[in-house]
């Protein structure tokens, strides 16, 4: 297989990632005067705010999902090809996917974050995580079968089984699902499942530290707190969850939760580029970058969104929070940057980030 897309004067600019970040500096390099190309491993974009949606049955998966063709039809010096990145090469400025190599004249990372199981292999095997839209489609499609199977089960403690579910991660991920089945739990399962004795379905939120939405305010964690425990969900503080076998999830202190459905929301790391060495890493695994979303040392190399780790922002010493705004406010202020250093232009008219918290 071949990219097969041909070369011209224009400089090219290689986008990996149609997330959130991606996709809007594809949008907002329209009219650049250079070759834009998007690589993606689907051929589609996904809305990760309502994922969770999905998981609950709330929406249709096409409800959030969008062909990357439809969005840049008639996009002249616009090409998009789905396939896996799987190395770059800085040196020779040539990357190599899963349908073949493409050369770059300037490469932006925006390939987000997956999830981290923080090395327990065990949990990694067995745990639903919640990144991607089949992801939550997975999820919905085991909600639904345990449901079914907790009807004509032969035992209790099956039952049991079938009918709890187990979040790790008192995120906002962990929270919004929670939410959502809690809601589950008490406006379509009476009616969905008449013959069934609902009140046994359990929904545990399970967080190491004390208390929910860490990343935001204590208002916010409260009123978190609050709904969640008016639709029943028992949130626990200070729990470890260690491992997950033969149908439980075993916590640091010894306690265990039975369960068949075992989600895992704690925490996210970005996604690799092999090719760059970890010298060019931070905290969580996401890219170093200067105020421009430069990674230093890399000639024509950026990283925005969930992949890079920003430290040159006053008001976000530490990195900013991987949300949405951060990666579309990232990508518009790099689409306006990259166009001035096609036109030639030296540091010195670039703008530097600064990340506007919409709240």
């Amino acid at each position: 297989m071949s990219i097969n897309i041909q070369r011209n004067q224009k400089k090219r600019v290689v986008i990996v990632g149609g997330g959130l970040g991606g996709l809007r500096l594809a949008e907002d390099l329209y009219g650049s005067g250079m070759q834009v190309v998007l690589i993606d491993k689907n051929n589609f974009h996904q809305f990760p705010p309502l994922i969770y949606q999905i998981a609950s049955a709330g929406i249709d998966p096409s409800s959030i999902s969008f062909p990357f063709r439809q969005i840049f039809r008639k996009r002249k010096d616009f090409y998009f090809r789905m396939a896996e990145a799987r190395m770059v090469d800085t040196e020779k400025k040539i990357l190599q996917t899963s349908i073949g190599k493409i050369d770059y004249d300037y490469l932006v990372l925006a390939a987000g974050a997956t999830t981290n199981f923080f090395g327990n292999k065990n949990i990694e095997e067995w745990a639903i995580p919640m990144k991607t839209v089949p992801e939550a489609m997975g999820l919905r499609n085991a909600l639904l079968s345990n449901f079914e199977r907790a009807l004509t089960c032969a035992t209790e403690e099956e039952r049991q089984e079938l009918l709890n579910i187990v979040i790790v991660g008192g995120g906002a991920t962990g929270v919004e699902i929670a939410g959502a089945l809690s809601e589950m739990k008490r406006y379509v399962i009476p009616y969905d499942y008449p013959d069934m004795d609902f009140s046994l379905m359990h929904i545990y939120l399970i967080e190491a530290g004390d208390r929910l939405l860490a990343g935001m305010s204590q208002d916010s964690s409260r009123k978190a707190y609050d709904f969640l425990k008016s639709m029943g969900v028992d949130v626990q503080f200070g729990k470890m969850v260690t491992d997950y076998r033969d149908h439980k999830v075993i916590m640091k202190d010894g306690t265990e939760i039975p369960t068949r459905t075992f989600l895992w929301v704690s925490g996210i790391r970005a996604n690799a580029m092999p090719g760059i060495s970890d010298d060019h890493q931070g905290r969580g695994f996401r890219f170093k970058v200067d105020q421009f979303n430069r990674i230093p040392g890399l000639d024509g190399v950026f990283a925005i969104g969930d992949q890079c780790l920003q430290t040159t922002d006053a008001a976000y010493p530490n990195g900013h929070p991987q949300v949405a705004q951060v990666a579309i406010q990232q990508a518009k202020n790099l689409a306006k940057n990259l166009k001035r250093i096609n036109e030639g232009q030296d540091d010195s008219a670039l703008t530097a980030f600064k990340y506007n918290n919409l709240g």
